[in-house]
């Protein structure tokens, strides 16, 4: 992964995390490590990169829904609607550990010749790439990165994505699900899709989610806003 680096530089990257001696430097180290390693990943992957400060990243969970995304990325923008060929989206927990912050399983893709999933690639800054690998759990070890290549409009796109680590199944929480498919309506996926989103079966979890409420509230911004600038024009 840091094969791209030379090893004089290697070498002083390696001494000098041992020589680190407070917690605050040594925190800083480390991100800047994930920071550098994330950029070789893309790329090394061949990520589509518009320039040298945005990426592509095909979101198929609850990233597909704007506020969610936004709420710790806002470079996010869309790019357009695409599909994944030979995968399918499960659901599930990495190391079976349940999710605190959805009460279920959460999305993840596995390889499924003949099926497809459904998303969107979103535009965002390289300055929200560590944002978007700790929301996935990178460091922990629950997704990793990937470059995988979809389609759209009759071309082909590389994206980064996610899949998770060591997936035991399980079903998704109401609400959880609730994110996938308002995500899937606000973006256009196609109609059959949405329809065998919604059929999938959860755990029918009906306990309070700190999550909701904060994409609800997000959700209430982005509503004023637009009011606002109504008014103005």
């Amino acid at each position: 992964m840091l094969s791209h680096l030379s090893p004089p530089l290697l070498k002083t990257l390696s001494c000098g995390s041992a020589r680190l001696s407070t917690p605050v430097v040594a925190a800083f180290f480390q991100r800047f490590i994930i920071f550098l390693t994330s950029h070789l990943l893309l790329a090394e992957a061949g990520v589509h990169m518009e320039n040298n400060h945005t990426f592509l990243y095909f979101a198929y969970g609850s990233n597909l829904l704007k506020e969610r995304l936004q709420l710790k990325n806002p470079s996010a923008t869309v790019y357009c609607v695409a599909r994944l060929k030979d995968y399918k989206l499960v659901f599930g927990n990495h190391k079976g550990l349940a999710s605190d912050r959805w009460h279920g399983g959460v999305a993840t893709i596995e390889h499924s010749p003949g099926d497809e999933v459904w998303g969107v690639v979103w535009r965002m800054s390289m300055s929200d790439l560590e944002s978007l690998d700790s929301q996935e759990n990178v460091t922990l070890g629950a997704y990793s990165p990937v470059e995988l290549s979809v389609k759209t409009k009759g071309q082909e796109l590389n994206c980064r994505t996610y899949i998770m680590n060591s997936c035991v199944y399980a079903p998704p929480s109401p609400q959880y699900l609730q994110v996938i498919v308002m995500g899937a309506e606000q973006n256009g996926l196609p109609k059959d899709y949405q329809e065998k989103l919604r059929a999938i079966k959860t755990n029918m979890y009906e306990g309070p989610l700190p999550m909701m409420a904060e994409l609800e509230r997000a959700r209430r911004r982005a509503k004023e806003r637009g009011n606002h600038r109504s008014e103005v024009f």
